[in-house]
């Protein structure tokens, strides 16, 4: 089996950062030949072009085009739901392994830190352990010790709803923006965050300083004393009257910008498509754009077991081989696990992603429809759209509105294109040009292109607008499940003990990974010079 094996490099990702910060000093404008980076002109700031790498946990994925539903060869239930269709999904990010309860505990122990009185957020964020239970089982020791015993840190996570997914992966974007920006020094540093460094100051609490969000950040809203680093960014702009006293630099001082590329994107949970095509990893079997062998599996071959003479017989993913057979026979244990395995037991894939197939299955961030592959577009598919903006409490200078919890209330979208100014502030209504028509806007695209009456729920359907996509199946299915095709669907509100998830980043930039070894198109440069 031909094995492509992409890493960024802790080294890689710093420089990632450091090259982002460097300014294009020696470029002017094309369009108008004024300088950049030039405090005596108005001081537009312009960085150099990079290639941000993932964020951590992460690794990239070299997109690409592919037959969704391709892989299937057999559809047992005779649902009819994965129609073949070839669709592109660009590159993106996607977690080596899946969410492990240690990484879980870390994300409920920020919480109980940050929000010692609230036992809302932190009940709300607990996973349901009672999903072990069942009625003909002897299952109550892992209600007590799955979750929170050392044993089972590296396990993954389970319990866990599509709702509290998606709340993990905005905490998860927050703490790693914010961890980037204090090591850079844009923010306070930890120490003195804590009272332990020189200029220290009062350590934060819930009382006194919300925690960091990157959106709030970057709209310039979480500014001042106790927040703002030693090494914030000079801010070229002659008329800003933010001063850099406070962090001991001349002149006025700017927090980051999204046109620095420092900040990552934000973690998400993958599309359906981007599952299917990161669990395939077709590209071990592509070379000049021919796939040499299709596959079934995450694996080359048509079967569960590894051909090679050291392992042969063994079995690559963790499942369930028929009645009563969850790991094999005492004193050989084939597959090693009677429930899950940890994130990183079995091989990894052409891509270097673990568990793609058995273990658990796991959350995708689409609405489930029978009929979706007919419906969805063929580049980067997904259903699931609600379109939101953030809420403003003042819109004359764009301030957003916060919850409680620091982070910006987001509101249906009004229209389907950018507001008029007056619009914006409530002078006129807003003009829906899709309303003249007799279609008023709804920014919910959930049942786009569906006929599923929702008012039947139920009674002739279990599908909704809350019923979500998960997929590769777990520890407790057959080998049919384990095909990247293969789809279920839950209530996004529910939740099982053969359930987890990894989150996804989009990819900014470049789709091409790895262009070493590759015919390339040498750049053009012009001898010519201006006078």
């Amino acid at each position: 089996m031909k094995r492509i094996t992409i890493y960024f490099t802790a080294g890689l990702f710093l420089l990632g950062i450091a090259t982002s910060c460097k300014k294009s000093t020696s470029q002017s404008s094309s369009k108008t030949g004024m300088a950049y980076n030039n405090k005596l002109n108005g001081g537009f700031e312009v960085n150099n072009k990079i290639k941000a790498g993932p964020g951590p946990g992460l690794i990239a994925i070299e997109g690409g085009t592919f037959v969704m539903g391709g892989s299937l060869s057999q559809d047992l239930g005779y649902e009819f739901d994965n129609v073949r269709r070839r669709v592109t999904v660009a590159s993106f990010y996607m977690d080596e392994t899946e969410v492990a309860n240690v990484d879980w505990l870390e994300y409920l122990y920020w919480i109980k830190r940050n929000y010692p009185v609230d036992a809302e957020y932190y009940y709300n964020a607990l996973p349901d352990t009672l999903v072990w239970r069942q009625a003909l089982s002897y299952n109550e020791p892992y209600v007590n010790n799955y979750l929170r015993h050392p044993a089972f840190q590296d396990y993954p996570v389970v319990g866990i709803s599509w709702e509290q997914a998606n709340e993990y992966c905005v905490w998860r974007t927050d703490r790693v923006n914010e961890e980037i920006l204090r090591k850079g020094g844009y923010l306070l540093d930890y120490k003195t965050l804590a009272g332990g460094g020189k200029g220290a100051v009062a350590p934060a609490t819930t009382t006194t300083k919300e925690p960091f969000n990157t959106d709030i950040y970057l709209n310039g809203q979480f500014r001042g004393e106790g927040i703002d680093g030693k090494k914030m960014k000079k801010d070229l702009n002659p008329n800003s009257a933010v001063s850099g006293a406070a962090t001991g630099k001349a002149g006025p001082v700017r927090p980051v910008r999204l046109e620095d590329g420092i900040l990552k994107q934000p973690y998400r949970l993958p599309t359906e498509a981007e599952f299917e095509y990161a669990a395939l990893s077709l590209a071990g079997n592509t070379e000049y754009e021919n796939i040499a062998d299709g596959r079934i599996y995450p694996w080359n071959g048509l079967g569960v077991r590894s051909p090679k003479k050291r392992t042969q017989g063994m079995i690559y993913a963790n499942f369930k081989r028929g009645n009563g057979d969850n790991m094999g026979t005492g004193g050989y244990l084939n597959d090693k696990a009677d429930i899950t395995a940890p994130v990183r037991y079995y091989i990894p894939n052409d891509f270097g992603l673990y568990n793609m197939a058995g273990n658990v299955s796991e959350w995708t961030a689409d609405v489930y429809r029978k009929l979706s592959f007919e419906d969805f577009a063929d580049f980067n598919p997904y259903r699931g759209n609600e379109f939101v903006n953030k809420r403003l409490t003042d819109k004359e200078k764009g301030l957003y509105a916060k919850d409680k919890y620091g982070r910006p209330i987001k509101d249906p979208a009004p229209s389907p294109k950018k507001q008029k100014w007056s619009e914006l502030q409530g002078n006129t209504a807003v003009v829906d040009s899709s309303a003249l028509a007799g279609k008023p806007y709804k920014p919910d695209f959930r049942g786009f292109k569906d006929s599923v009456n929702s008012s039947l729920y139920g009674t002739t359907t279990l599908v909704n607008d809350r019923s979500r996509v998960y997929k590769g199946g777990s520890w407790n299915d057959r080998a049919y499940w384990l095909n990247p095709a293969t789809r279920r669907f839950m209530q996004q509100d529910e939740s099982s003990a053969e359930i987890g998830f990894r989150s996804a980043m989009t990819l900014v930039g470049s789709p091409e990974i790895i262009s070493q070894g590759k015919p390339q198109f040498s750049k053009y440069k012009s001898k010519a010079k201006s006078k």
